[in-house]
């Protein structure tokens, strides 16, 4: 194993870039998918389902990018390609998807959209544990929150930015359209932002290849075939270690509650506050607002990524997550109280704060305690534990919505809150230091 020196703080930077990108794309997604479904004739209740294809593929497509991406050594590096591969995939399907036509096809490529996005960000979590010393994980992944917040700042004002400060005339891209000309041109930019971050760290930043490469060639011949990678899949789930199986207790409720929030907090505003139905303007503006809010927590989380790095060298991850999974669920549960749009703003302080936590502790809980040579696998089986809670909010929320809250999105936010509550005490199942493994594990 090849010892790893310490990395000059603009070394990190330029390793986490990418996910500046990657996250401009994905917060596009979060902040506009529901109203995209709702111009192109979807109720509120059909909105999870319409969600379902996206994350069912996640949970196919994560552990065996990562399986895949461990085993790979080309010029471009061994997690390089991925992330290459995925970026071009995912900016095809920001220009097409504001083009949709119909819900089915606005539904197909936002799979094909979160299947690409898997593709970039999977290795890049473990691009942290490749190319950084244990000493040095927690600041690693502190730097991609902090570059995640900086583009779901920019990618989820864009709608409101675009309107409010560069005049752009609101209404449809064309007759033909439903879909709002400024929602095309976001989309637009957003496929530019994204290949762009991605090709700047593929660019900048070289990877170690492997100690011994006739070795690891030896050994990737040994194991080649779709048949060994099933077996070792499953092998590596059965094998998964102890911290990574409580953290995902954590992991499911805590996602369960952001699911919440991100399908359902546009169109619960834009009606309860601000009185729309879907194609009217007062709608627009609620989820324009929405927008701005969204954009809000994510510029609480990106000037918190500066905090966590000293809270980081002072206090166990543990400690650190439990808190900020309480201030976001406090965030939450507010929103049932604001009776004005401009509070919202308060709640998204909370959740901001969860948010720069979310992207970062539970992964430097876990790098250390997974061995170095399956880093990539076992983060792509952590974020099962993502993908899964996205299912089963897209599989019943709609239900829950439609018969238990009587059509009102408002308590699906609400829901969220109790989940990260929840979330936030059952981090009391998992220690707060770790040894990490050996090197050579």
């Amino acid at each position: 194993m090849i010892a790893r020196r310490p990395l000059a703080l603009a070394e990190i930077i330029k390793m986490s870039f990418g996910f500046l990108g990657i996250q401009f794309g994905w917060g596009l997604q979060m902040a506009n998918m529901s109203a995209i479904y709702q111009y192109l004739g979807a109720s509120e209740s059909e909105i999870p389902l319409l969600w379902l294809a996206a994350p069912v593929t996640g949970l196919i497509v994560q552990p065996i990018v990562g399986y895949y991406s461990d085993r790979t050594w080309t010029r471009l590096g061994r997690r390089r390609p991925y992330f290459l591969v995925g970026a071009i995939l995912a900016s095809f399907a920001l220009l097409a998807m504001p083009n949709s036509s119909t819900l089915w096809m606005a539904a197909g490529l936002l799979w094909v959209l979160d299947a690409s996005v898997n593709i970039s960000m999977e290795p890049f979590r473990a691009f942290v544990g490749d190319l950084l010393p244990p000493e040095q994980r927690k600041v690693g992944f502190a730097m991609q929150s902090l570059l995640i917040g900086l583009g779901a700042i920019l990618s989820s004002a864009l709608p409101w930015l675009l309107t409010n400060v560069f005049g752009m005339a609101p209404g449809t891209a064309s007759a033909d359209s439903p879909i709002p000309l400024v929602v095309h041109v976001s989309f637009y930019i957003g496929a530019v932002v994204f290949i762009t971050a991605v090709l700047y760290t593929v660019l900048t930043t070289p990877e170690h290849p492997p100690a011994d490469l006739a070795a690891f060639e030896r050994e990737k011949a040994a194991s080649a075939g779709a048949w060994h990678a099933v077996v070792e899949i499953f092998r590596g789930l059965r094998d998964t270690p102890p911290i990574m199986r409580r953290l995902a207790v954590v992991q499911f409720f805590t996602w369960l509650g952001l699911f919440c929030l991100w399908i359902y907090f546009a169109p619960a505003i834009a009606r309860s506050l601000f009185g729309g139905t879907p194609g009217s303007p007062e709608y627009q503006r609620g989820v324009e607002w929405g927008g701005v809010c969204f954009a809000t927590y994510n510029g609480v989380a990106f000037a918190f990524s500066f905090a966590l790095i000293p809270l980081a060298r002072r206090y166990s991850a543990r400690a650190i997550h439990r808190a900020c999974l309480t201030a976001a669920a406090l965030g939450l549960l507010a929103v049932g109280v604001w009776q004005h749009p401009t509070l919202l703003l308060i709640s998204m302080l909370g959740v901001g704060i969860g948010w720069a936590s979310i992207l970062s502790m539970p992964y430097a809980l876990l790098a250390n305690v997974i061995p170095p040579a399956r880093m990539g696998f076992y983060m792509g089986v952590f974020n099962f534990f993502i993908v899964l809670p996205q299912i089963v909010a897209s599989a019943g929320l709609g239900f829950v919505v439609a018969h238990g809250f009587g059509g009102q999105a408002l308590y699906a936010v609400l829901l969220g809150g109790a989940s990260l509550v929840i979330a936030a005490l059952a981090l009391s199942l998992v220690p707060p230091d770790h040894v990490p493994v050996p090197a050579d594990a």
